[in-house]
């Protein structure tokens, strides 16, 4: 998995995809309707709803040579929200926090509904 790296008068600084994913994920369980991140088991293809420590496993990040990031988010929502709304508004908040976090450009960001919870 390739790591970020910055170039800086006094250095190199290079990020952990891990940190990103952590990161991300922290930001992405903040959002409206997002009841947290989903890990599918291949091979029963059931979805769980994972602890907030391990949230990295519902998120893969790629970082181009360029250090451009991709994020790829596996999430369950709660029932009755408007999917697309929830959507924008996952994007345009990891986007911003993540870039301001990392100092890297975020490319593009997918995301898979993978399961509706009720909240209680």
């Amino acid at each position: 998995m390739m790591k970020g790296s910055m170039s800086t008068d006094l250095g190199i600084i290079t990020v952990s995809p891990d940190v990103i994913a952590k990161y991300a994920g922290s930001v992405a369980i903040e959002c409206f309707g997002i009841v947290g991140m989903a890990a599918v088991n291949v091979k029963d293809g059931l979805v769980h709803l994972l602890k907030r420590e391990s949230l990295t496993r519902g998120i893969k990040v790629g970082i181009s040579d360029e250090n451009i990031l991709t994020l790829n988010f596996h999430v369950i929502v709660s029932y009755g929200v408007n999917i697309l709304s929830v959507s924008d508004n996952l994007m345009s908040n990891v986007k911003y926090k993540v870039e301001e976090f990392t100092g890297m450009k975020v490319g593009k960001i997918n995301i898979f509904v993978e399961g509706v919870r009720v909240i209680d």
